[in-house]
């Protein structure tokens, strides 16, 4: 198969990228900056990453091999191997992921880890062991940004995100729009502590957490 036909397209990739792109650009450390990415869907949101920020290496990461494959082929069609790295498979709730074992080839710390677009269509596990894991690989004052739908002290922002988790529901019971406060109560058990909420387009938020 071509990487053009391997190259997957998430029209809400195309729709959030910029607006995320200005939060990574104001948060994340400045100069040289190894950022992991957890869950990179399609990988198009670290092509438009990168080439927004020149100063990143980018570390994707997903458990769907047409995911990884799409990558992939994203970052060799943007002509940015040098700043994306091969994806690697992973899942978060592995034992080998929330323990310690790292992945090979990978640095020993990261300076951020980047996660879009995840927590409200997985387990809670799946947010448990995205907090374990990346408490483990941030350098002190490293930040985890979070994006995505969130409900605040228990109640959604928007009509239209109720209707989301309510579809969400109907899917699969152990998804979900997530309490934001919940999410920072987690992190802080993991010394990741919730710096900024940022209101987004579409109802949605970035969360903005760095690890003391």
């Amino acid at each position: 198969m071509s990487t053009t036909n391997q190259r997957l397209d998430f029209p809400s990739a195309g729709r959030n990228a910029n607006a995320i792109a200005q939060v990574l650009a104001s948060e994340l450390p400045a100069g040289s900056c190894a950022v992991l990415e957890i869950a990179s869907g399609s990988g198009q949101h670290g092509v438009e990453f990168c080439k927004a920020m020149p100063h990143l290496s980018w570390w994707p990461t997903d458990l769907d091999p047409s995911h990884l494959d799409s990558i992939n082929a994203w970052r060799v069609h943007a002509g940015l191997s040098d700043r994306i790295q091969r994806a690697t498979a992973l899942d978060v709730c592995a034992e080998n992921w929330r323990t310690g074992q790292n992945q090979k080839g990978w640095p020993k710390a990261f300076d951020a880890v980047v996660n879009i677009n995840m927590i409200h269509i997985s387990p809670w596990a799946a947010t448990l062991g995205l907090m374990e894991g990346a408490a483990r690989l941030l350098h002190p004052g490293g930040v985890l940004v979070l994006y995505g739908p969130f409900k605040k002290n228990g109640q959604h922002t928007a009509p239209s995100n109720a209707d989301f988790d309510e579809s969400l529901k109907s899917r699969n019971p152990a998804w979900g729009v997530r309490d934001m406060e919940n999410v920072a109560a987690i992190a802080r058990a993991q010394e990741l502590i919730l710096r900024t909420s940022i209101a987004m387009p579409a109802n949605n938020f970035s969360l903005v957490f760095s690890r003391s």
